[in-house]
């Protein structure tokens, strides 16, 4: 897809107006790409709080903390009022969830760039985003709804601690740019990507926040959006490796560049750097078609730094650290005997070196004697049992007979009972008009335990009262024979197994057509049918959620085994 000049607000609104395009002179562009402490960009802060801005202009219309919207979205508190609007962080009182809430007037010149910023971005879907959840134009506001993280950090407080481990940067950069090169396939550009822009939940994946919103509410633009995003990039790299803004100017808590030095490479600013990230980032800060690397080429577009970072050597994780050194063991030459015994609490024993093989011709007469005895004696004892086994089937055929067919049937019950694949999964919520995390429901049955599909998060263990249960609807692609279900969870968590009629010719959509079959509760869960059990369709429902240590609580299931 061709490059748009304005790709963050350079889109049509579904009510059928002319594509509407915010433009900034360039100036304002080279303030966002170079000079970003005129605005660290503090709207959506999560669980900080925001100051308001002095000396801007504040939104004409009076909200408070209680106002509602659209009698469900209840503020809470503002954390961003400049330029004409406000960012909210608010309680859907539906879904009894927090989210965040951008709000400026309707007759506001960037409306309605933002209404259609908004759409665009919540029609990408990408989970890598922060989901934008309504864009409404109502009573003469307009207001975008987006996703609200509890669990996630700014990358702006990880950096107040320190820099990045070598393996964070390089998942940092590597997930950030795969999602701006999805995104600008797509044609939708960040244009305001800093380290308040990229968060990082407990989890360990990035998410990006603000994606064409945040641009479209400051009026800002490109006339090389894939450039000014990829330059983002580069700029994000930099700060994690060295915990400094690679320009002259301090931003969002790093200390600025020396002056008049220009741009050096984050690996000549502190020693230790990883030499890849360091060129890496390099690549990306191309500053007006300029780069420090001697060797490689400049990356101008998120695609060609997704290809760069493919091309690298994988950065691993670091080694676990260990107590202490360990144990010196002294190899076979060192120690000059072939065996060593293992050392004894009681005392040392002495080394008994290892008998002298039997090589004399009385030697080799005497291995034979003793072969011919083991072999004798093996077939006397052959005999005997034989004979035994004889007897005792003439004197009790019946339950002789007996016993054999119950060691058949044990044997076939074996032989019967096995791992059964999962065909496809699904996430269930019994309201019907919202999910529970779609994008990650693959990882119940991925077979990898370090990964899980979640719920949203709950003002309670259940639910909030608002429902029974969430689960997760299982397809084994055809009528089997289940005997057990094994769930794995984070956390002691409360779950049903229940199941579909085996006559079902499509997956049922309501609670009630899947009947309860076993309950348990804890971390890893064996669900068994009291009766034998025939279906294709399965639901593991989830009826208590543990806190998450947010002060909330939701649900992680880490993986799924079905055995027939």
């Amino acid at each position: 897809m061709a490059e748009r000049s304005t790709a963050a607000v350079d889109v049509a609104d579904n009510s059928g107006d002319e594509p509407l395009t915010a433009k900034a002179d360039q100036a304002t562009a080279d303030g966002v790409a170079k000079n970003p402490e005129r605005d660290t960009d503090i709207d959506q802060t999560q669980g900080r709080g925001g100051a308001e801005e002095s000396g801007r202009a504040s939104s004409p219309t009076e909200l408070h903390s209680g106002h509602k919207l659209a009698r469900r979205y209840r503020l809470e508190e503002c954390v961003t009022r400049l330029d004409g609007f406000s960012s909210w962080r608010a309680v859907d009182e539906k879904l009894r969830r927090a989210v965040g809430v951008h709000i400026l007037p309707a007759d506001h010149v960037r409306a309605r760039a933002v209404l259609a910023a908004a759409r665009s971005a919540a029609l990408l879907g990408d989970p890598r985003f922060v989901q934008v959840l309504d864009a409404v134009e109502e009573n003469d506001l307009v207001y975008v709804v987006h996703e609200w993280l509890p669990d996630a950090t700014e990358l702006t407080a990880l950096l107040a601690a320190g820099p990045l481990e070598p393996h964070d940067a390089y998942q940092m950069v590597s997930q950030v740019a795969a999602a701006m090169a999805a995104s600008h396939r797509e044609g939708l550009a960040h244009l305001r990507l800093n380290p308040n822009a990229v968060l990082r939940t407990s989890s360990g994946q990035w998410r990006i926040r603000g994606l064409a919103v945040n641009a479209a509410l400051r009026g800002v633009g490109s006339d090389t959006p894939q450039r000014t995003d990829t330059e983002a990039i580069g700029a994000l790299l930099y700060a994690a490796l060295t915990q400094r803004w690679p320009y002259e100017s301090d931003a969002y808590g790093l200390a600025g560049l020396p002056k008049d030095i220009g741009l050096i490479a984050p690996d000549q600013v502190r020693a230790g750097i990883h030499r890849g990230l360091s060129e890496l980032a390099m690549r990306a800060l191309v500053n007006d078609g300029a780069t420090a690397s001697r060797h490689e080429a400049a990356c101008t577009t998120p695609e060609e730094l997704v290809k760069a970072i493919g091309e690298m050597p994988r950065v691993r994780p670091p080694e676990p650290a260990f107590s202490g050194p360990p144990e010196y063991q002294r190899t076979t030459y060192q120690q000059g005997t072939y065996g060593r015994p293992s050392a004894h609490s009681g005392g040392t024993q002495p080394v008994v070196p290892p008998p002298a093989p039997l090589q004399s011709r009385t030697g080799k007469a005497l291995k034979w004697a003793v072969s011919a005895l083991l072999i004798a004696a093996l077939g006397l004892g052959s005999w005997q049992l034989a004979d035994a086994l004889m007897d005792r089937g003439k004197n009790s055929d019946d339950t002789n007979t007996t016993q054999t067919q119950d060691e058949g049937d044990k044997g076939q019950q074996q032989v019967i009972s096995k791992p059964i694949t999962i065909g496809g999964a699904r996430d269930f919520d019994p309201l019907g008009d919202n999910s529970e995390k779609p994008a990650t429901v693959g990882s119940v049955y991925d077979g990898d335990p370090s990964s899980y599909w979640q719920t949203d998060y709950y003002l309670s263990s259940d639910f909030g009262r608002l429902k029974s249960g969430v689960g997760v609807i299982l397809d084994l692609k055809k009528v089997q024979s289940v005997s057990k279900v094994t769930v794995g969870f984070l956390g002691q968590t409360s779950v049903e197994l229940r199941a579909a009629s085996p006559d079902a010719v499509s997956e049922p959509t309501s609670l009630s057509a899947y009947e309860k079959v076993a309950s348990g509760s804890g971390t890893t869960v064996s669900l068994k049918p009291g009766k034998p059990l025939q279906t294709r369709y399965l639901l593991v429902w989830l009826t208590h959620l543990p806190p998450d240590g947010q002060g909330h609580w939701r649900g992680r299931v880490t993986d799924v085994k079905v055995t027939g």
